[in-house]
């Protein structure tokens, strides 16, 4: 039986696991694993700071390149890190049985075994193969709230760096005309393609393997919605190329961003001509509304 090399990381017990928590998940953004699994709470306290996580990686050299960036970027004693390999079945039937239904307005993700039988309700169907963009982050909850004050109903939409598709697909099902989606990872793109077919939009979402440096040449660029959640790193160092994606009065949606990142990411896409008009909050995290 095939096993999947695998990271076991374990938090310490204090209150700053959750802040912890919270960086790394910024950190495994540009890490590529294909799934977290973070299960292990202290008992009774599935609310507070967790235990331990086992985030999965598609080959042992990424595994051991995310070890040595989380033990670099969060210094040796912050946590333990020790690799591990999983026999598959073990995670995926366990991520599987865990995957709920997120409701964030209108729109509910779900995946395909827990669709909610309301009609008037905006199903995303995301299937459990990849730990991003289930709607169970703030990140990607906050991007959804956004999408639905600004109303995508008429307009093209570009989704940065898609990952499962999940922003692309609800852009639609608002009432986009169409959505571009990109990413440069071969299976967050498969993943996607699923998603599209299962959520019954595939003849409005276009998935396409292309990075930022690229993202011109797609077929709607620019767009009058984009949406970017991906990291305040990425955002910083390519704001140029996202402002480019922007038609002339359109909008541009940015998550995946802690608060204490907020005004080094609105002054880097400032540089690029564009002036934050609304901030939505969840925790720690920001999302940004922007305009030409």
């Amino acid at each position: 039986m095939r096993a999947s090399p695998a990271l076991e990381l374990r938090f310490p017990d204090s209150p700053e696991s959750s802040d912890l928590a919270d960086r790394l998940l910024v950190l495994l953004d540009d890490l590529r694993p294909v799934a977290i699994d973070e299960g292990a709470y202290a008992p009774g306290d599935e609310q507070g700071p967790p235990r331990s996580w086992r985030i999965y990686f598609t080959s042992a050299v990424d595994r051991d390149r995310a070890a040595r960036v989380i033990r670099d970027t969060l210094g040796p004693t912050a946590l333990t890190v020790r690799p591990i390999d999983v026999e598959d079945e073990n995670w995926v039937e366990r991520s599987q049985a865990q995957l709920t239904a997120i409701r964030v307005g209108r729109i509910v993700v779900a995946p395909p075994w827990g669709r909610p039988p309301d009609e008037d309700t905006l199903v995303v169907t995301i299937r459990p193969s990849m730990g991003f963009g289930t709607g169970h982050h703030a990140s990607t909850r906050l991007c959804l709230r956004t999408l639905q004050r600004i109303d995508p109903a008429g307009r093209s939409v570009i989704d940065v760096g898609t990952g499962s598709g999940v922003l692309a697909i609800a852009a639609v099902k608002l009432g986009a005309v169409r959505a571009v989606a990109f990413d440069c990872d071969p299976d967050a793109l498969a993943n996607a393609r699923e998603n599209v077919e299962a959520s019954g939009v595939a003849d409005r979402v276009e998935l396409h393997a292309s990075d930022l440096a690229d993202a011109r040449r797609l077929p709607i660029a620019p767009a009058d919605i984009v949406l970017a959640n991906v990291t305040a790193g990425v955002l910083q160092a390519h704001a140029a190329l996202i402002g480019q994606l922007v038609a002339p009065g359109g909008s541009l949606v940015v998550s995946g961003i802690l608060t204490d990142q907020v005004a080094a990411v609105e002054s880097a896409l400032g540089r690029a001509g564009l002036r934050v008009i609304h901030a939505e909050r969840e925790d720690d995290w920001v999302a940004l509304t922007l305009a030409g």
